[in-house]
């Protein structure tokens, strides 16, 4: 609309101010209307959404005289009026961008190197693939020549020990080799340097250390030996094993809780950067937090759930601070009361638990391998003793990876619904118990077996999912079956205190917890969400959540543990702010979740997603099957070449895994490509999303973060994916929507999603990224969004839907702003 016709209202009779005329003239253009009143609401009056504020924001920064506008100023000040008030101190960008420091120029990498890099990388995995196999079979020889029963199951556990103890050395063994001590410094991508560090880093958190000890002094007295630094008394429940160990500095009686990441490092321009993380006494770290390089938190100190420490951050000793990038708040994080929890406890637990795994675990798992390794080759045998070589070997895949793949999965499904039935009397809601305990005991069995992601992956995004987490002891009746009341992870610390009211739908990501802890005590409490809520992505919702009826909590949103309940509204943010419960966009198809329609709809639904489970399980089997085979092949091919035969199928199964699955999405995706969309979720095209969802290789992937081959991958999923582009472990659940610039940087637990979907409304859009990028550690870029080349993306940010990042500019925050 050419600029001469807009018509600005002002009803109170006042002129408008020159921002003011300004602001409406764009909105007005956005919004394709003639007359925009500067104190009309822009969510209730004129039907804007966050989407259509998002491209006024950008145009805003585009004529670079205005005052830069984030999407938070618009939330917090609706109207023109109030919001050209509310930023009339702030520069224009011209001027911001003209006494900003400049951003470091990115480190260059080479195609060269980029090569040589892979072919080191898939050289280490092969020889240390060979090293394997040749002490596996020297193990297995050894156990097999025992002269009886007795003497093979002693030799058994003596070389189930001896492995776990050499696979638990190896990682530091190589650190020490290899690097020696970290320090503050910068690697180049791609380069010799780098594949030290990589090897390192993939030892470290493939250390079955990182799995079976967490929350145990067992894996304090591990880090120690990689080099951190600790104090007495720490307890970390992460499971993101840092890797820059000497970088780490933690002090007596500190906590960390699960899903905390302290990385010791970040990717960024082209080069991995290296810096200290120095943690005081009796610091407490929250639930979802993230630990950026060159931070540190002062004795005392406390950082929230779902927050983020950004570089150059010091927390001071005694203070709580919380948000993206953290600030002070006053909120108390630490409310359990401590317990009696000395040295001897400590001790005699972390000597139990080492005896526990060598002893009983491993002897078990590789005995009820060779078993059904056995039972299956009987089975042949016994029903096609005729077969050929390869026509046995095949039957005899088929029946093991049937025995181990459907025989596990049911048995599986028993021990999570009955076992914790049977320990559930002996954890009192709200009582204080010590760590180190037969209570902790019993408490950390609950959550590790409703902890099993293979379940909520099978029943997610599906009708199937409410009757599951029922039988796991959610209070969930009385239900409003909606075929999309949770999504694929959902997790929590004990079943039987999670409470979700009717008709709340939750997305994937959803974190309930019902533990709270310290260094020495820990109790469980109930967590209950209201009724009519919409939960989005990532949310970690604590017991004591001051949430109510008919919320909406955005992505990554943090949950308010003070104030009055929020009832009503919408919650964004960390910290949270409110924001409009819903917008007219988000209503265009709520007659389809009422009545016949909704009956009809939901019929439907239902069938498609039977059929997606039923796809789910065969891909999985076949996947099992594949690597039965291959499995079976080396061991056949004893005599010819054993060693170097069975450690390329080690590789190899490795390798088809990641291909298989991956080509298994791509393949799904082309029967029904994915398009920008707004729907319903009673839509087909939603369905073949949730599909892909239910499919995606996320798992697999890990394998080749930081190598040149995940990029390979991701452009056979069909990612339009540039020259070089770093990635350390990122999730794309829509890839046919994502194009990725020539050595942008993706860091650990990043995420790039194209779509959202508040109640019962699913949007979807492109989105790119420019060349040389960053986004940063547990970054969360959605759909929309435009970053142009060099843009930067801190830690732990949220980038909504719509937003447009100038080149080479520097966004951080929850939801993110130009810094």
């Amino acid at each position: 609309m050419p600029k001469s016709t807009w018509v600005i209202d002002g009803p109170r009779g006042s002129a408008p101010t020159g921002v003011e005329a300004v602001f409406a003239g764009l909105l007005a253009e956005v919004l394709h209307i003639d007359r925009v009143s500067v104190d009309s609401h822009f969510f209730d009056d004129l039907g804007a959404d966050s989407l259509v504020m998002a491209h006024f924001c950008a145009r805003v920064r585009k004529r670079g005289n205005l005052p830069s506008v984030s999407m938070q100023d618009i939330y917090r000040h609706p109207t023109i009026r109030t919001l050209a008030a509310a930023v009339a101190d702030v520069l224009p960008r011209s001027v911001k961008s003209s006494v900003a420091p400049a951003i470091e120029a990115p480190t260059p990498t080479s195609a060269r190197e980029y090569v040589f890099c892979g072919a080191l990388q898939a050289l280490f995995f092969l020889a240390y693939s060979y090293v394997a196999v040749v002490a596996i079979t020297a193990g297995y020889a050894w156990v097999a020549a025992g002269a009886s029963a007795v003497q093979i199951g002693l030799r058994l556990v003596l070389a189930s020990s001896a492995a776990f103890l050499a696979v638990c050395a190896v990682p530091i063994a190589v650190k020490w080799m290899l690097v020696g001590r970290w320090y503050p410094q910068q690697i180049r991508l791609w380069s010799l340097a780098y594949v030290r560090f990589w090897i390192v880093k993939t030892l470290i958190r493939s250390s079955p250390v990182v799995r079976m000890f967490i929350g145990t002094p067992v894996y304090l007295f591990y880090l120690r030996a990689l080099g951190a630094k600790i104090g007495p008394g720490v307890v970390i429940f992460s499971r993101r094993a840092p890797v820059c160990t000497d970088m780490l500095t933690i002090g007596a009686g500190t906590v960390i809780r699960r899903e905390a990441v302290f990385n010791g490092y970040r990717a960024q321009a082209g080069r991995i950067e290296i810096g200290p993380v120095t943690l005081g006494r009796e610091v407490f770290v929250g639930e979802r937090s993230v630990l950026d390089i060159h931070t540190s938190m002062g004795n005392g100190a406390q950082l929230g759930h779902a927050s983020a420490l950004h570089s150059g951050q010091t927390v001071p000793q005694g203070e709580r601070w919380h948000g993206s990038p953290a600030q002070r708040t006053d909120v108390n994080y630490l409310r359990v009361p401590p317990a009696r929890c000395g040295t001897l406890r400590r001790t005699v637990y972390s000597a139990v638990a080492l005896l526990v795994v060598p002893l009983l675990y491993l002897p078990l798992m590789e005995g009820g391998a060779s078993l059904a390794t056995a039972a299956a080759s009987w089975l042949v045998h016994a029903l096609a003793p005729a077969a050929g070589a390869l026509g046995a070997l095949f039957i005899q895949a088929v029946i093991l990876s049937l025995l181990l793949f459907f025989g596990l999965g049911l048995v599986g499904l028993l021990l999570q619904v009955a076992v914790p039935r049977v320990l559930k009397p002996f954890i009192k809601p709200d009582k204080v118990y010590p760590l180190y305990g037969f209570h902790d005991v019993v408490h950390r069995a609950i959550a590790r077996l409703g902890s099993l992601k293979f379940f909520t992956f099978l029943f997610g995004d599906s009708s199937y999912i409410v009757p599951y987490l029922q039988w796991l002891g959610y209070q969930l009746s009385p239900v409003v079956q909606t075929g999309s009341n949770f999504g694929n992870e959902v997790m929590h610390s004990n079943p039987f205190l999670c409470s979700v009211s009717s008709g709340t739908m939750v997305a994937d990501g959803l974190i309930l917890m019902n533990d709270e802890v310290s260094s020495t005590s820990f109790r469980v409490s109930r967590v209950t969400i209201g009724p009519n809520n919409f939960l989005g992505n990532d949310v970690t919702y604590p017991a004591g959540g001051r949430t109510g009826d008919n919320v909406l909590l955005g992505t990554k949103a943090m949950v308010p543990l003070d104030g009055k309940i929020r009832e009503g509204v919408g919650l964004l943010g960390a910290p949270c702010f409110e924001i409009p419960r819903t917008v007219e966009r988000d209503t265009q198809f709520d007659h389809l979740r009422t009545g016949e329609a909704l009956s009809r709809g939901l019929a439907a639904k239902n069938r498609y997603n039977l059929r997606t489970i039923g796809i789910f399980l065969l891909t999985r089997w076949m996947s099992l099957l594949l690597f039965a085979m291959l499995y079976l092949a080396a061991f056949e091919l004893y005599n010819a070449l054993f060693h170097v035969v069975s450690a390329v199928c080690f590789a190899l199964s490795v390798v088809v895994a990641g291909v298989y699955f991956t080509l298994v999405a791509r393949g799904l995706e082309a029967l029904h490509p994915v398009r920008p969309a707004i729907c319903s979720i009673y839509h087909p095209d939603f369905w073949s999303i949730e599909r892909l969802w239910k499919l995606h290789p996320i798992h697999y992937l890990h394998a080749f973060d930081g190598t040149p081959f995940k990029n390979v991958l991701w452009r056979l999923m069909g990612v339009r994916m540039g020259k070089r582009v770093f990635d350390d472990g990122t999730h794309i659940p829509e890839p046919t929507l994502i194009t990725i610039g020539d050595e942008s940087v993706l860091n650990y637990r990043s995420k790039i999603q194209c779509h959202s979907q508040e109640d019962g409304t699913f949007k979807s859009d492109r989105t790119t990224i420019g060349a040389g990028c960053t986004i940063g550690v547990d970054a969360l870029v959605h759909y929309g969004v435009t970053m142009g080349d060099g843009a930067m993306l801190a830690v732990d940010s949220f980038l909504m839907k719509g937003e447009d990042v100038p080149p080479r500019t520097r966004w951080a925050g929850n939801p993110a702003r130009e810094m």
